[in-house]
């Protein structure tokens, strides 16, 4: 059966520092094999670096950032029409650049999110070193 969802009927979860995430395949029953969702980060935030244990899929909607990766040297401008694709295991994590909000739709190749911190290089997304859980996608 195909299933539709409207996105202006999913529910917000909000993150310290201001970020929307707002599921809109998977649940905390584990109904499905993947977890997708949109999170809205607005200017000035961004994530610890950190990673999962499963491939994670990252897409560009609008606004403009910054990502890491730990196997790039330097920084990845994030633009709308590109996608990422993170290995399982491998610390990435975003900041936002511009004076919009940074909207990212995210594949997360697991019934679960687990986040694993990796750093506590940054607190504005409210999360410390070993947290694990609902949290800021990337």
């Amino acid at each position: 059966m195909t299933e539709i969802i409207r996105h202006d009927a999913c529910q917000k979860e909000s993150f310290p520092g201001g970020a929307t995430y707002q599921t809109l395949v998977g649940d905390d029953e584990g109904s499905t094999p993947v977890r997708c969702g949109i999170q809205t980060s607005p200017p000035g935030y961004a994530t610890p670096e950190h990673a999962h244990p499963y491939m994670e899929v990252l897409t560009v909607l609008s606004g403009t950032g910054e990502a890491w990766a730990e196997d790039r040297p330097g920084p990845i401008d994030l633009v709308p029409g590109m996608t990422l694709v993170f290995r399982a295991g491998q610390g990435h994590g975003f900041r936002v650049t511009g004076d919009a909000p940074l909207v990212t739709y995210g594949v997360h190749a697991s019934s679960d999110r687990i986040v694993e911190i990796r750093d506590g290089r940054d607190q504005s997304s409210g999360m410390t070193s070993g947290a694990s859980g609902p949290s800021p996608t990337r």
